[in-house]
């Protein structure tokens, strides 16, 4: 691991890989190691950068809150510090609200953007699906019994009998409780977010079997985006950088060179 410092924020990151930069944003349970098996296909086309947000993995923040817009902050920072004028931004999930907001923040420091099995920032995960977030609320007290359920919700049960090993993420977590409650408090914060004035193309990208956001949730996004594409990978659930690496590095692969000559 490599790390930056800015504002006080020591991030630390993997950089890999020859050719134009794409920047990695992981989800909101996650460290950059959910790019572990994403991030080295990437890199046979690309300079990949992936790295921990604050309170997540090896990077070091002061123990302050901190919103949307300061995780946005620290993208575009990072994308500066490594000597880049812009690069290729890709967030899943909690890591594709960050890059929604870097995009209305800072779309200078943008090439391409790909938002993957996210939602419209400022819109509650109860109004994007209650039933889940209830339930996922409820039996995260107690992770160790309920770590199968939990699984379900983010793998297709069916993905999950062959590779029972990814049940331990659910089973607990790194972070101490000071972590846990500044990452669980940065939705509950309104940031800016307009995106109708942002002109780079954008590929929204969905597991056809997400069972924790939908699909219409996330191509909703695509009503304030100029110049958007969309794509569905079928039999897939909530972490397709996971479930299936190649067929994301696929989809990621041909819209960021069909868009060479577009921008």
């Amino acid at each position: 691991m490599q790390s930056f410092e800015s504002n006080g924020v020591v991030t630390a990151f993997e950089k890999t890989g020859r050719g134009d930069p794409i920047v990695l944003l992981h989800g909101g349970e996650a460290d950059h190691a959910m790019f572990d098996g994403l991030a080295p296909v990437l890199a046979e086309n690309f300079t990949v950068i992936a790295y921990d947000q604050r309170d997540s993995g090896a990077t070091r923040n002061p123990p302050s809150s901190y919103s949307l817009a300061d995780l946005a902050d620290d993208t575009a920072a990072l994308i500066g510090g490594l000597g880049y004028d812009r690069a290729h931004v890709f967030g899943t999930s909690l890591g594709g609200q960050i890059a929604q907001v870097l995009a209305a923040r800072h779309p200078d420091r943008i090439d391409r953007l790909i938002l993957s099995s996210t939602w419209k920032v400022n819109r509650s995960p109860l109004d994007v699906n209650a039933d889940a977030f209830r339930k996922l609320a409820s039996w995260r007290a107690d992770t160790i019994a309920n770590a199968w359920k939990i699984a379900e919700f983010f793998f297709p049960p069916a993905y999950l009998r062959t590779r029972p090993e990814l049940i331990e993420i659910f089973r607990g977590s790194s972070r101490d409780e000071g972590q846990k409650a500044r990452r669980g408090a940065l939705l509950a914060q309104p940031v800016a977010s307009d995106l109708t004035g942002f002109d780079r193309p954008t590929l929204l990208l969905a597991g056809g079997d997400d069972r924790l956001i939908p699909n219409a949730e996330t191509f909703a996004l695509a009503r304030d985006l100029a110049r958007v594409e969309t794509k569905i990978i079928a039999g897939v659930g909530h972490v397709a950088s996971i479930q299936a690496t190649e067929r994301v590095a696929e989809a990621v692969t041909a819209f960021l060179n069909s868009n060479k000559k577009a921008a």
